[in-house]
């Protein structure tokens, strides 16, 4: 019974986790060796931020369970529609502060002459995306809030097949290279986060909508706290990477970094199946 409910949301973290893996698929063999150490390189930097979502999805899931097991619908909205808010608009901001910053951060991340620029190209566009990747990740958790973790599921997927055909067509069609894998990532995350949103701003029968709402310091706290632990969580994995390039780029070069990320790309598959169970 526990697997059967956590099964949609382990299988949307895990088409979540593939974005990097079908880039990586992709890049490596048509676009090189020296791409894929970019996405590896400045990928955990993003994730960082990305977290930030998982991290009020979780946090706040739990505050809206309450409000709704309280008998509280209206204020269970309030909730709901705050935390969307707060994550458009820092994703925003986080979009502004890494994209003026991302050149810094490839150099500091170990970035030589030879993969600086298709690093700060990936980098760039995903950060263009951020918002709705945050907003994707967020959903994970409050479509179960909702009790719609099916549809929440088939836009995961929707999603996930729109990442692979658009690497298809953008990499291994039109050989656009890394920046074509950037943008189909973030085609995907604007399936994954925007439609959301849509669905709840429009009468639904789901048990939440959106609404205009202002910041509850208070509630916005209780949220955050309740979900730091995931966040933690789930940047450890990021921070532990970008160190491990750091070295790897002084000690392996690209090569180094790319075989690394290989093996990363069959960690992430598990670790969101563990994450979510």
């Amino acid at each position: 019974r526990v697997l059967r409910f956590a099964f949609p949301s382990i299988f949307m973290t895990i088409f979540t986790s593939i974005y990097s893996v079908v880039d990586g698929y992709f890049v490596s063999n048509f676009a090189g060796k020296n791409a894929l150490a970019a996405i590896s390189l400045i990928y955990p930097f993003i994730m960082v931020f990305g977290g930030v979502g998982f991290m009020l999805g979780t946090g706040g899931t739990a505050r809206i369970s309450f409000r709704l097991g309280e008998g509280d619908k209206e204020r269970a909205n309030r909730t709901f529609s705050m935390l969307i808010y707060v994550t458009i608009a820092l994703g925003l901001i986080f979009t502004i502060l890494g994209i003026v910053s991302i050149r810094q951060v490839a150099l500091i991340l170990g970035a030589n002459e030879d993969i600086l620029a298709p690093t700060v190209t990936y980098g760039i566009i995903l950060l263009i995306g951020l918002p709705a990747f945050m907003l994707q990740y967020e959903f994970q958790s409050l479509m179960i809030a909702a009790e719609k973790p099916k549809l929440g599921l088939y836009i995961t997927v929707i999603s996930g097949l729109s990442n692979i055909f658009l690497d298809w067509l953008l990499v291994g069609v039109l050989k656009t290279g890394i920046a074509g894998a950037a943008i189909a990532t973030d085609v995907s995350e604007l399936v994954g986060g925007i439609f959301p949103v849509l669905y709840f701003i429009r009468k639904n029968n789901s048990t939440l909508q959106l609404i205009p709402a202002r910041v509850d310091l208070a509630d916005l706290w209780k949220a955050v706290s309740n979900g730091s632990s995931e966040y933690i969580a789930s940047i450890s994995a990021s921070i532990v990477s970008m160190l491990y390039n750091v070295q790897l780029m002084k000690f392996a070069g690209a090569d180094g970094v790319a075989s690394y990320c290989v093996l990363l790309y069959v960690s992430e598959i598990f670790v969101a199946i563990f994450m979510r169970s």
